[in-house]
């Protein structure tokens, strides 16, 4: 357990576990918001814990769980962030392998690199579970130093909030940007009833593509 300095002046310490389980559910799950109406269910800690129970996410499968939590002094969990050492970059759906290419052609070495994401989930949402400035400061200081000690090439936060992409970018971490579509139910209570709004030329070709796999 390595000890350091807060940016307010108080002490805290950051700790990493090796297993989701390790660290208490309910405290996880109010730094993940998951009292919110419109909590994100892929942060929950019952769901990250059924990843790793199930044997999809281990060192086996190139996923180590390497979760970075930050505490008070009292043991209080003031941040922490859902984090994985990764041996390769599947299941991210953030397609780095020509980074990663080219990062070992000029001699580096790519893996392992340590990553703040959702495993096998393109779905943006929260990924430093932090309440202010103060403490996400905390917590990247912590997953920054923890880089350096694995001796990982990099820090990863993948599919983050703005804000905390924002964030990042005013700590000088190099931002990237994707593009992604949602569709949205606009009040259609069956599938008919969203065709009904297509034009008959689309209509018919939905359909068509439908049937062509079912």
């Amino acid at each position: 357990m390595r000890r350091a300095e807060t940016p307010t002046g108080g002490s805290w310490r950051a700790r990493v576990a090796g297993r989701i389980a390790d660290i208490d559910e309910a405290a996880w799950d109010a730094r993940a918001g998951q009292a919110s109406a419109a909590a994100n269910p892929f942060l929950r800690h019952r769901f990250l814990r059924a990843l790793e129970d199930s044997g999809c996410v281990t060192p086996r499968t190139g996923w180590t769980p390497h979760h970075v939590v930050v505490e008070e002094a009292s043991g209080a969990l003031i941040a922490a962030a859902p984090t994985y050492v990764k041996t390769h970059s599947q299941g991210e759906y953030i397609f780095d392998h020509g980074w990663a290419e080219a990062y070992e052609t000029a001699g580096g070495r790519y893996y392992p690199k340590l990553v703040v994401a959702v495993p096998f989930s393109p779905v943006p949402g929260p990924r430093l579970l932090a309440d202010s400035d103060a403490t996400r400061d905390a917590l990247l200081t912590a997953l920054v130093a923890e880089t350096g000690t694995l001796g990982a090439s990099s820090l990863h936060v993948n599919f983050c909030r703005e804000d905390e992409w924002t964030f990042l970018g005013q700590r000088k971490l190099a931002q990237r940007t994707g593009e992604q579509f949602h569709w949205h139910n606009r009040g259609y209570d069956s599938f008919d009833a969203f065709l009904g709004d297509l034009a008959s030329r689309k209509r018919k070709a939905v359909r068509k593509i439908g049937r062509a796999h079912v």
